[in-house]
């Protein structure tokens, strides 16, 4: 899902996922009843749903990427810490020695930043959240920022760090890099065929159950 709404962004193209696994929290469809749901949605039933999506640049290379989840900047295989100095909006927010910092969007934040401690976020919010992982002698608080936040992260280390982008795209970061997050002016589209209110009880039964 997360490759296929980087992949169309550009095209303005809706996506609508079928789930094949337990969680399944931007899939829309069920494998048993995908044949007839999906007819209904192609005969034009359903509604679009826009969530938000994030800008992330390498600076020292100009490299740009979009992320659907989260960017996360961080150690990458020793379990070392390392130092991110975080500004928002050209302020220093705080000095971090930790093993990274996640930087998450509505749908990210039923993904690693949940997991790290962030709060939940309901799919159309446009906030951006910022949550440390694992910092020591630090506040670990997440921050819910404004969504025309701009947050920039430099890394100091004498090890691996890196870029994550959703998880699945990353790229070595050296002791200087720095990192400049902001809301993409791109929206992901997913088509929906369930009640606009789907995801209150969705989160509901997806987390508060065990899933074997």
């Amino acid at each position: 899902m997360l490759r296929s709404v980087r992949a169309v962004i550009t095209d303005v193209v809706p996506v609508v996922g079928i789930n094949l696994g337990n969680l399944g929290f931007m899939t829309e469809l069920k494998a048993d009843d995908a044949l007839e749901n999906l007819s209904r949605l192609l005969d034009g039933e359903g509604w679009i749903e826009e969530r938000a999506m994030l800008e992330a640049e390498l600076l020292s290379e100009g490299k740009l990427f979009r992320a659907m989840n989260d960017v996360f900047v961080g150690r990458r295989s020793f379990a070392r810490l390392i130092r991110i100095d975080a500004e928002v909006d050209g302020e220093l927010l705080a000095t971090y020695r930790a093993d990274g910092v996640v930087v998450a969007t509505a749908t990210g934040s039923t993904g690693y930043s949940m997991a790290a401690g962030g709060p939940i976020l309901c799919p159309q919010a446009k906030e951006i959240i910022f949550k440390p992982v694992c910092p020591h002698l630090a506040l670990d608080r997440a921050v819910v920022l404004p969504e025309d936040a701009e947050i920039r992260l430099k890394v100091t280390t004498t090890h691996e760090a890196m870029l994550s982008i959703d998880g699945q795209v990353e790229l070595p970061l050296s002791s200087g890099d720095a990192v400049r997050v902001k809301r993409s002016p791109h929206v992901a589209r997913f088509l929906r065929i369930r009640p606009k209110a789907y995801f209150y009880s969705y989160v509901g039964s997806r987390l508060g159950r065990k899933i074997s």
